[in-house]
């Protein structure tokens, strides 16, 4: 312990300072080994036993005097002195004193100013039991401060790595872990599920947080983050390492099955090949650390549609409709590969979706064209009832690439005539009528958004069409904080697993197209606004 070490130096033996020569020489010996034994910098012990011996001779001299201590680096000679101001004219005389004592004082003196600040030398004094008791604590708790300084220091560069330790204790399902010097946590929730952990074994983890705390950094580490495994990888696959493979994203369901896409910086490299290792040894080696974690290994490519179809294997795909702008993919299969691609209780295609970060469709080739068919209808009847045109004409416009009347009232006549059958009066009268339609609509909808009684913040808020505030009253969402109290999801739609079912959801808005990146913002923004006032 480092105040036996202290008593060995006679600093504080029996309450005395110290006189002999040997004893001084022993003071900075073991300034010196305890600096080295925790690590720290031999000045800042140095500086610590000066304020200790400081605050012991404030109770010898008086607690109202500001005393400085100083111990020479060479032969441990310790200089106690009290720091005095030069006034005109002293007021007290603990702290203050005249310019013409100062100099009276020390002939190095004889250059001071007023402003000036002066050492007068006191005398070495026997240390009481209280005063000894607190320089000792003053020196503990700068040496204790010290090395919590030094230890997050050292981690916090750690952070983002794998440390191994050994497991210490398990307290209320956290795992302590030794790293040698200090200790980390491991949090029930970051744990495997079913993993047998006990006191004593030897132990890897992610690190992924270093924080500072009163008493001392707290490291946080985790081996169900998706970042243990890639660092695994990292670590079995040298390829990785040298930076000829690149690891693009990875997901995981911790303890059950996991996806990592993998892209080759080298051409010549196979990703997914390297990754196994010959015989499979490199991924069965990250998945013996996993404890038995299935892992599926996609290889990256521009193409979103070709990314998909590897990451939901073994599952075979027909065609992939992609949406790059509103990043969702509609994948469609048959159906006896439909179970396959969601997996069960929908964990294939919940990872594939955390790996790509796009909204994944399933649906069969008859649900597709069910869809499509219904889609078309719709759009044809929007035409034939607004624009007041027979089915064949409505039929051919939604054909031709027309999904609203806002798209032929944005038109152009020249536009128009290129589909054959219509004409360059038929033309000009579609945009006319699809002009008057959209004014009606907004008349209407101005209304209607009075009538529901939508708040002004709501109304106001940037990117909410009139048509979504219409959707959004009929929802009962009235105002901004109605608003930033939905998820994402209540706005865009989407699928749940529901008793191993996977249940389509509907959003509120799903009808105009939001994707998720945009209801985040919307949500995000109101939310600003809300709490900000």
């Amino acid at each position: 312990m480092i105040f036996q070490k202290w008593a060995s130096a006679h600093f504080f033996l029996e309450g005395k300072m110290l006189n002999r020569r040997s004893d001084k020489l022993e003071l900075l010996r073991i300034a010196e080994a305890v600096a080295l034994e925790k690590s720290i910098d031999k000045e800042l012990i140095i500086n610590s036993m000066e304020t200790g011996i400081a605050k012991a001779a404030k109770s010898k001299f008086g607690q109202e005097n500001e005393i400085e201590v100083q111990i020479n680096r060479d032969n441990g000679d310790i200089g106690i002195f009290r720091k005095l101001t030069i006034v005109e004219k002293p007021e007290n005389t603990n702290t203050e004193i005249s310019l013409q004592q100062a100099q009276k004082l020390s002939i190095e003196n004889k250059e001071k100013n007023v402003g000036d600040i002066i050492l007068q030398p006191l005398p070495t004094f026997d240390f009481g039991r209280i005063a000894a008791q607190t320089a000792k604590q003053v020196i503990s708790t700068s040496v204790r401060e010290a090395e919590r300084e030094r230890q997050y220091n050292d981690f916090i560069d750690k952070k983002d790595t794998i440390l191994s330790g050994i497991v210490k204790r398990l307290e209320f399902g956290n795992v302590i872990v030794d790293l040698g010097g200090t200790e980390a946590i491991i949090q029930k929730n970051e744990m495997i599920p079913r993993e047998n952990i006990k006191a004593g074994d030897r132990i890897k983890a992610y690190c992924y947080d270093v924080r500072r705390e009163p008493r001392g950094q707290q490291i946080f580490l985790s081996r169900a983050h998706p970042k243990f495994m890639e660092k695994l990888f990292i670590q079995e696959v040298p390829e990785i390492y040298d930076g000829l493979i690149e690891i693009i994203s990875s997901s995981r369901d911790p303890g059950s099955r996991a996806k990592i896409c993998v892209k080759a910086i080298d051409n010549s490299l196979d990703p997914v090949g390297a990754c196994v290792g010959m015989r499979g040894s490199r991924v069965q080696a990250v998945v013996n650390e996993l404890q038995g974690e299935k892992i599926d290994i996609v290889n990256w490519s521009e193409d979103p549609a070709v990314v998909v179809s590897n990451a939901l294997s073994p599952a075979e795909i027909q065609r992939v409709n992609v949406d790059v702008d509103n990043k969702k993919l509609d994948v469609i299969l048959t159906e006896e590969n439909l179970s396959k691609a969601i997996g069960r209780r929908g964990q294939n295609v919940r990872l594939a979706t955390k790996l790509m970060n796009f909204e994944i469709n399933i649906m069969t080739d008859q649900e597709d064209s069910e869809r499509r068919q219904s889609e078309f209808k719709e759009k044809t009847e929007n035409f034939v009832k607004n624009l007041e045109l027979d089915e064949t004409l409505g039929q051919l416009l939604v054909a031709e690439g027309f999904s609203s009347i806002d798209d032929i009232k944005d038109s152009s006549v020249d536009a128009l005539i290129k589909i054959e059958g219509i004409e360059e009066d038929t033309a000009k009268e579609l945009i006319d009528r699809a002009k008057e339609s959209h004014q009606k609509d907004q008349e209407e909808i101005s209304k209607k958004i009075k009538d529901l009684g939508l708040e002004s913040n709501l109304i106001e808020h940037d990117g909410l069409t009139p048509g979504m505030l219409v959707t959004l009253g009929e929802q009962k969402i009235l105002t901004l904080n109605d608003f930033a109290d939905l998820a994402s999801d209540e706005l865009t739609g989407g699928y749940d697993i529901i008793k191993g079912e996977r249940i389509k959801i509907k959003g509120y808005l799903e009808e105009f197209a939001l994707s998720k990146s945009e209801a985040d913002n919307l949500i995000m923004s109101a939310r600003k606004k809300v709490y900000k006032d």
